[in-house]
């Protein structure tokens, strides 16, 4: 599906500028956002096909806000009623007025204004709390289920901005904005009801702005929708650049690239201010008009009432009420246009957020391995079309066999590893274990056969054992420290305060970096897969510790198969095959003696590191 262009006479000139040198292009394709390197953005078809599914959903909880709204909006309508009433019997027959009983129908009226007004707000804040978490929870759902690729991909700034800043604007939405039109749609529709049954010449008359309002309001819905898009995805491109920058501070500070991401978060910060320029223009431009067009009424109303009262058709009570309901339809229809204008934010907001469930699902295929054998055939796969990382890899990896995969930066080994963790599948061949194609298996059945360590780890904020048994739920203590000790963890972590109970992760107790990897490990141990790839997994430990750490998992991994992305060749010493790869490719294949035997690309990638240590 592809989004509608837009027009070059809804854009500012700037939106046609060529971007400045170093920074990311920002999309003029206001429908989707289809980068490569960025989450797609749902149609505007698709949006407003989920709100429609949103008020479907929770009806009930619309028409008793409705309801209540109008109890509200009746109460108040009695009010004008009631003073034109008492200027009619004040101009015809002054002692019979009585005013007592007018004083008395306002304060009634009054009290049960406020009172339904106070039970409408509270039902339509329920309301929009519950049309909120039906969202929030539609959308964590599929965040955790997004494949790891399209996250690397998509960058940490976009998706925290999605998770952030945009869940923000929808909550300010859909807790505000959408009672708040339905409030003031209900009220119109009364106050037109009223004024119908009090003299219906009067409705043309308050109708007289309609036009303009409808004209400008259209050009300006025509144009705002496609600019918050792009206002949006401009913020996220700031915040994506802010992140990558504050993340790799050291890294920018050694290679001296100061300048160039100075460069870069100006120019983003620059893009983002300029379509939040843009969109203040179109709100500039169109609240003036609007602003006239309701208060215009309010003089052809006296005009009008005037001319009828002459020729004796209209009364004095008719006017005065109809001039009341004129100025009371002010307020709801001002605040209905202000949130409809503040709703565009959230409908932008609303179409990124929903973008994340138009992202193409892995595709399934079901099957249950049979045995343990790790096989690849001719298998290709890159990040970028027509250009490759691994080219034509095939190998055979018995049961239970260490396995050891070295080679330069940049060879694919990491790549290797994620194909062979059913991260994703490759772009051609295959990749097995016990016969099935694990790039295609469900994830959870995955992970039952094989599962992946890498540098990357994260602790989360609860406890050091809900952190250790996400692996296995219904592990006991006694297993969870078993872990503990395989990994050698079990000392620092038996000097916690609490224990197993100890709080950790933001708020808690920090772990330092080697152990929080630890942990990682941990949850492998939980996890009992028959075949583990560890990529860098030990990288956080000095050389010392991770030797000691080896030795105290060769109990636990007894039986399984490893297979290790080998940065430090000590770790590949003691596989029992060693794998190199260079240029995608297997360039040898064989144990370490063999290897230094034949004196080729590992005996001299060994040399040079034993060299170096």
């Amino acid at each position: 599906m592809k989004g509608k262009p837009v027009s070059e006479d809804h854009l500012p000139p700037s939106a046609f500028r060529s971007p400045p040198p170093n920074t990311a292009r920002i999309p003029t394709d206001f429908g989707f956002e289809r980068s490569s390197s960025r989450l797609p953005i749902a149609s505007v078809q698709t949006v407003n096909k989920e709100l429609v599914a949103l008020i479907s959903k929770h009806k009930r909880g619309f028409f008793l806000v409705a309801a209540l709204q109008f109890v509200t909006v009746a109460s108040a309508l009695v009010i004008p009623r009631t003073f034109g009433n008492l200027l009619g019997q004040l101009g015809k027959n002054p002692q019979k007025a009585n005013i007592s009983l007018t004083v008395t129908i306002v304060a009634t009226a009054l009290v049960v204004q406020t009172i339904f007004s106070y039970w409408t707000k509270v039902k339509a804040s329920v309301l929009g709390e519950f049309v909120l978490s039906s969202l929030r929870e539609r959308f964590l759902e599929r965040v955790v289920e997004l494949p790891p690729n399209v996250v690397e991909r998509a960058g940490s700034g976009e998706l925290l901005s999605r998770t952030t800043t945009d869940i923000d604007h929808i909550t300010w939405a859909v807790r505000d904005a959408f009672p708040i039109i339905t409030i003031s749609l209900v009220e119109i529709a009364s106050i037109f009801i009223a004024i119908a049954f009090t003299a219906p010449i009067f409705i043309a008359v308050v109708m007289i702005g309609a036009p303009v309002i409808f004209a400008v309001t259209r050009r300006y819905l025509r144009k705002s929708p496609q600019a918050y898009r792009v206002e949006s995805s401009s913020y996220a491109l700031m915040n994506s650049v802010l992140v990558e920058s504050a993340e790799s501070g050291r890294t920018i500070d050694a290679l001296r690239l100061g300048e160039d991401r100075i460069e870069r978060s100006d120019s983003a910060l620059g893009r983002w201010i300029e379509w939040e320029r843009y969109t203040l223009r179109l709100r500039t431009a169109w609240f003036p008009f609007v602003e006239m067009s309701y208060i215009f009424p309010l003089g052809v109303v006296l005009l009008v009432g005037a001319y009828f009262y002459n020729l004796g058709t209209m009364t004095i009570a008719q006017i005065t009420a109809s001039l009341l309901y004129a100025q009371m339809a002010i307020d709801p229809l001002e605040g209905m246009l202000w949130w409809i204008d503040e709703l565009q934010g959230g409908k932008a907001s609303l179409s990124r957020l929903l973008g994340i469930h138009e992202i193409q699902e892995r595709e399934i295929r079901i099957s249950e391995p049979d045995g343990f054998e790790v096989r690849g055939e001719e298998i290709r796969y890159g990040y970028k079309k027509d250009r490759d990382v691994l080219n034509g890899i095939s190998f055979i990896i018995e049961p239970g066999t260490r396995v050891a995969i070295v080679g330069p930066s940049g060879a694919g080994k990491s790549t290797l590893g994620k194909l062979l963790a059913g991260i994703q599948p490759p772009r051609s061949g295959t990749v097995t274990v016990g016969g099935s194609e694990v790039g295609y298996l469900p994830v959870e059945q995955t992970r039952g056969h094989v599962a992946l360590v890498t540098q990357e780890h994260h602790i989360f904020v609860g406890t050091l054992r809900e952190n250790i048994s996400l692996a296995n739920a219904d592990a006991t203590d006694e297993e969870i420290w078993e872990a503990l000790v395989a990994v050698d963890a079990h000392l620092w972590a038996r000097e916690l305060v609490a224990g197993l109970e100890t709080p950790v992760g933001i708020g808690g107790t920090r772990l330092l970096p080697p152990q929080a990897q630890q942990v990682a490990l941990a949850r492998l141990v939980l996890a009992d897969p028959h075949t583990l790839i560890l990529d860098e997994a030990t990288s956080l430990l000095d050389q010392r510790s991770a030797r000691h750490l080896e030795a105290s998992l060769n109990s636990v991994l007894e039986g399984r198969t490893v297979i290790a992305i080998a940065h430090r060749l000590q770790s590949a010493h003691d596989a029992d095959i060693i794998a190199v790869i260079e240029d995608g490719k297997i360039s040898e294949w064989g144990s370490h003696a063999a290897l230094m035997k034949a004196d080729g690309p590992y005996a001299t990638l060994w040399k040079s590191w034993r060299d170096e240590s």
